[in-house]
């Protein structure tokens, strides 16, 4: 199945070793190559697509920066575990983080709960007393893999309209922008290295102690209201952030 693999036509702009990049990038996508299977060697590259040793190295390069392959000194090549790759400077749910990569989204819901909360959390959701919170858990999953343990609060009306949906297949952003008029505004972030606890590392399919990304994610909608409050825990071996920074203030005449 594997030396079913093929350039696109030959009319298309891109260099070569972007186009067996793009033939290979498919062959991982669809499954044709599995999780930590042997990729084709350089020589097995230039045999197979009639191209040099240079662009084949060149397209296995690009395949290792987008994460989907992995070097291994002396061994060859080998496909990775499918990676997020977020940015934090847009507010995104996992399905829209991962489409454009061509990786698909899905959840498995482990349960919800209403109750009373406690201080810290009517106060993160601006809720009055006696006003109560929904709890919905669930296990978020790259391409069949688990990649993060989702538990969310949301006020009570909130969290019973959302488990009226498709959280299986649905990112509960797009549910509360599109099915529930909630339009999204911005969201403030706490992240910080953890270790995975029992509940967690079941989900993840780690062993316990393991470390772990722990997120916790207050987002508000186009008027400042909370509407979500959240705790991700993200196994760390699958989750890539990207962030753009500035500098600030006048250049040079300080110490580096």
């Amino acid at each position: 199945m594997h030396d079913t693999a093929s350039l696109p036509s030959s009319s298309l702009p891109a260099p070569l070793y972007t186009q067996i990049k793009e033939a290979l990038r498919a062959r991982i996508l669809d499954g044709s190559y599995a999780i930590f299977d042997r990729m084709p060697s350089e020589s097995e590259l230039m045999k197979r697509f009639s191209v040099s040793r240079v662009t084949a190295r060149q397209a296995v390069s690009q395949l290792c920066q987008e994460g989907l392959v992995f070097k291994v000194q002396g061994k060859g090549s080998y496909v990775s575990r499918p990676q997020v790759s977020q940015s934090l400077t847009v507010l995104q749910g996992l399905g829209e983080a991962v489409r454009e990569s061509g990786h698909v989204a899905s959840s498995r819901l482990l349960g919800s709960r209403f109750f009373a909360p406690d201080d810290t959390l009517r106060a993160h959701l601006q809720i009055a007393p006696p006003g109560r919170v929904g709890e919905i858990r669930r296990v978020r999953y790259l391409d069949g893999a688990p990649v993060s343990l989702d538990i969310s609060y949301f006020r009570e009306a909130t969290a019973e309209a959302l488990l009226a949906h498709d959280l299986g297949t649905r990112d509960i952003f797009a549910i509360l922008e599109n099915d529930l008029q909630c339009p999204l505004g911005h969201a403030e972030l706490d992240i910080g290295a953890a270790a995975a606890d029992v509940d967690a590392a079941r989900a993840l399919e780690i062993p316990p102690g393991s470390p772990i990304l722990r997120m916790d994610r207050l987002t508000f909608d186009r008027d400042g209201r909370p509407l979500d409050y959240e705790h991700l825990y993200c196994r760390g071996d699958q989750w890539r952030y990207r962030l753009r920074i500035e500098r600030r203030g006048a250049h040079g005449g300080g110490v580096s």
